[in-house]
């Protein structure tokens, strides 16, 4: 990737009973002070159907896009990039819809053949199908499960690589991801009261 990266923002969605709660926060990079961040809420428009929850997820997520000042350089999603069976995953979805970098950060496998990474941070092992690459096996702590990270608009293997691992600093998920999902959550869990 070319673009100097200061900002790099996390996005996930949470469900309530009748609604999804989308969060972006914003992260100054390689710092990782939060400068901004939004939530929003949209109904449900589109049922779950695997492989196509972009459709569903992705009205909520514009609409925190649409509320935040400082728009990031990168964006990580809680989801897959390429390594989807349409090589179009909510991260290469959302990177098309915004021309934003982005990369897919999925806590579990959905497409592809792989082998165990080493336990060690940092060691990983490619996602596949046939001779075609769609992304890393990444082991982001020691003796921890890996993520399967791929690329999902704008990025290649290594800007992947190098951008998970920077923000995955206490924990096995990117600290922008992590922030998005906790306050998604705790407004989802709000609004089901």
């Amino acid at each position: 990737m070319k673009r100097k990266i200061n900002y790099i923002g996390g996005v996930d969605v949470a469900i309530t009973r009748d609604s999804l709660v989308g969060c972006i926060g914003v992260f100054e990079f390689p710092g990782l002070k939060l400068v901004d961040s939004a939530w929003s809420r949209a109904p449900v428009e589109f049922p779950y159907i695997p492989g196509f929850l972009s459709f569903r997820e992705i009205p909520v997520l514009l609409k925190c896009w649409n509320r935040i000042k400082r728009k990031p350089d990168l964006i990580l999603v809680d989801g897959q990039g390429i390594a989807h069976p349409r090589s179009l995953g909510l991260a290469t979805h959302l990177g098309i819809l915004l021309n934003r970098p982005t990369i897919g950060c999925a806590k579990s496998h959905l497409y592809g053949e792989y082998r165990i990474p080493g336990e060690k941070k940092g060691s990983y092992a490619l996602l596949k199908k046939g001779e075609k690459k769609l992304g890393l096996v990444l082991r982001t702590r020691d003796r921890i499960n890996p993520l399967f990270v791929s690329p999902g608009h704008l990025v290649d293997f290594n800007d992947c690589r190098k951008y998970v691992l920077a923000t995955a600093v206490k924990y096995r998920i990117p600290e922008p991801i992590r922030f998005a999902h906790k306050t998604a959550g705790e407004k989802a869990r709000q609004l089901n009261v």
